[in-house]
């Protein structure tokens, strides 16, 4: 075979793995461009040193042990990407102020399509999604890297703990310790459990139907309808969040009036629905991007609703059109 078709080869297989892989490390750093560039990593580092690849393991598995070492690295640093409501107590609408924190503060949205892959099981696919919910990635933050490694190798990927402990280069109790204390640590922390995004199921896709045409007509008390009354509005890269109809509806109508007239483009986020928002053009001639906005959906309801502002970066990963058209159609 030649040097060419080895390298051909040697990057299929690597390849395959880039998405599962991807979301072991979104899940780890709570960052889509971190997790992208991990792997990005991950897979440098297997090419440097694949020579010296044994096979005692799968190559899933070295990789997986390659990934897990980049993103304990990256973790050294000491961040932990955390949602507005982990940093504060929500704040009433009459005191509400605008304070933006760095990027790197701030759990990021991710698309699914970078980060779940492909497989034939519901179950699976079920467990996939709900580990990469806004809620549960951000619970994931508060535990130590290590612990973090374990609970996802363990609980999301079905690992046994004597492959993790052979990862991790520790013992089989050591591993079901951390996990235990992680398991604990998560409990505490009570992630909301969330519908997953379901375009087959049709009374979620009314109630998003109900919530565009509430939120592109400014219908407040339409709008409110939908959403449980301790409802939650966050808008990174600001630290506000707001609790509640009221001050949900005092920022719409205060601050927020400037959302009037917006439109909205259904999209997937973190295995639940999206949307991205436009807001009009000055000229009135179209609209352009305001924010990725992510709905998180409980017993038919909108159990809450993170905006993330920087355009700039979302639209783009998430492939979406820069600009919409006068009838609101991609321009």
């Amino acid at each position: 075979m030649s040097d060419t078709a080895t390298t051909q080869d040697l990057d299929s297989r690597l390849e395959k793995h880039r998405t599962e892989l991807t979301g072991y490390c979104y899940r780890m750093l709570g960052s889509a461009f971190e997790a992208e560039d991990a792997v990005q990593d991950t897979m440098v580092r297997a090419w440097r040193s694949f020579d010296k690849f044994e096979g005692r393991s799968s190559l899933r598995s070295w990789l997986y042990r390659i990934a897990t070492n980049v993103c304990l690295d990256m973790l050294n640093a000491g961040n932990r990407r955390a949602r507005p409501m982990d940093l504060s107590e929500a704040t009433p609408v009459s005191q509400a102020k605008l304070n933006s924190r760095p990027e790197v503060t701030w759990l990021e949205p991710v698309p699914d399509g970078r980060v779940l892959p492909s497989v034939v099981d519901p179950a699976e696919t079920a467990v996939e999604r709900e580990t990469i919910r806004l809620a549960f990635v951000a619970a994931l933050q508060h535990l130590p890297p290590k612990q973090r490694a374990v609970l996802i190798l363990r609980e999301v990927l079905a690992w046994k703990a004597s492959e993790v402990a052979e990862l991790l280069e520790t013992t089989v109790a050591s591993v079901n310790s951390a996990l235990q204390r992680a398991r604990a640590t998560i409990a505490e922390s009570q992630p909301a459990s969330t519908d997953a995004s379901d375009p087959l199921d049709e009374e979620q896709k009314a109630l998003l139907e109900r919530y565009v045409a509430a939120f592109e007509g400014y219908d407040m008390k339409a709008l409110t309808a939908l959403l449980h009354e301790d409802a939650t509005l966050s808008m990174p890269p600001y630290d506000l969040w707001l609790r509640g109809h009221d001050d949900i509806v005092g920022w719409m109508l205060g601050v927020g009036e400037v959302c009037r007239g917006s439109r909205l483009l259904p999209t997937v986020a973190n295995g639940t629905p999206a949307f991205a928002h436009y807001h009009p053009t000055p000229d009135g001639d179209g609209y352009t991007p305001w924010a990725l906005m992510v709905i998180e959906i409980e017993e038919g309801k909108v159990r809450g609703i993170s905006s993330f502002l920087d355009t700039e970066r979302w639209f783009p990963l998430f492939d979406l059109p820069a600009r919409l058209g006068k009838d609101g159609s991609p321009a």
